[in-house]
C-alpha cells in the first residue's frame, strides 16, 4: 500500500480495506505489534519502566550526529570552490556532494524515525505507569 502521507494515514488506509473485507480490525499486524509491546511494558516493574522511561527520553530528545551533518552543509558548499575543484577536478568533487547528499538525507528520516518510536514507547510506558498509580490509589481508597 503506497502512500506519502505518514503511518497514520496508511493505518487508516488498512483499516478501511480490512473493514471493507469483513475482517477483525483488532487481529491488524500493526495492532499485534502494539499489544506485544504494551505486554511486555506491563510485566515490567514500575522502577524499572521508570528507568526505561528517562532512558526513552534522552533517545527522543537527543541530537545525535544529524546537527553535524547540517551544520556540515556550508563546508560541503565550501568545497565546491574554484579552487579545490581546479586542483582536484569536478567530477570526484559532484560524486562526493551527490553521495554526502544522499547519506544525509537517508540519516535526517532515520533520525525522525527513531525519535516517533521513541514517543511511541514512551507514551505505552506512560500509559502503563499511569494505570497502576490509578490502580493503587483505587486500591488504597477501597480499603
Amino acid at each position: 500500500m503506497l502512500s506519502y502521507r505518514g503511518d497514520a494515514h496508511k493505518i487508516y488506509l488498512q483499516l478501511q480495506k480490512t473493514v471493507h473485507k469483513n475482517e477483525s480490525v483488532s487481529e491488524m499486524r500493526e495492532f499485534a505489534e502494539i499489544e506485544e509491546i504494551m505486554a511486555l511494558y506491563q510485566s515490567i516493574d514500575s522502577d524499572t519502566l521508570r528507568l526505561i522511561y528517562y532512558r526513552m527520553v534522552k533517545e527522543k530528545n537527543g541530537s545525535g550526529f544529524i546537527p553535524i551533518f547540517l551544520t556540515s552543509v556550508p563546508w560541503l558548499l565550501l568545497m565546491f570552490s574554484e579552487q579545490i575543484t581546479d586542483l582536484l577536478g569536478s567530477v570526484l568533487w559532484v560524486s562526493f556532494g551527490f553521495i554526502y547528499i544522499f547519506i544525509l538525507i537517508i540519516s535526517v528520516i532515520l533520525h525522525f524515525r527513531e525519535k516517533a518510536w521513541a514517543a511511541f514507547h514512551m507514551e505505552i510506558i506512560q500509559d502503563t505507569l499511569n494505570e497502576r498509580k490509578k490502580e493503587e490509589s483505587a486500591a488504597k481508597e477501597h480499603k
